[in-house]
């Protein structure tokens, strides 16, 4: 059984837990199927997910906020429903403001 998530709802809370957090984050896996993944993050304005390796595949979609992706290739704004292709590079990502992003991977 496929269990439904409500974008709006999980951005609300993970953005509550995040600005309780010591580090700012609240992240939360709500689709794990066969190699796709899609993880709700929240972060309060300036924390950040250090500079990490990319996946073979992934996107960032912004519920709310603005947000900083950064990579060797150069970095890019997103705000509210911009949609970006992670770039194949170590790169990481940092909150302009309060923010909530989906994040899609697919992982072979």
């Amino acid at each position: 059984m496929t269990t439904t998530h409500h974008l709006t709802a999980l951005a609300e809370d993970h953005l509550a837990a995040a600005r309780t957090a010591d580090h700012g984050r609240s992240a939360e896996l709500i689709l794990h199927e066969d190699q796709l993944r899609q993880s709700v993050i929240a972060l309060v304005e300036g924390s950040a997910l250090e500079e990490h390796n990319a996946p073979p595949a992934a996107g960032l979609q912004v519920l709310t906020g603005r947000v900083r992706l950064t990579a060797v290739s150069g970095d890019v704004e997103l705000g509210p429903g911009d949609l970006h292709a992670i770039p194949r590079e170590r790169h990481g990502l940092t909150a302009l403001t309060d923010a909530v992003v989906l994040l899609t991977v697919v992982t072979a």
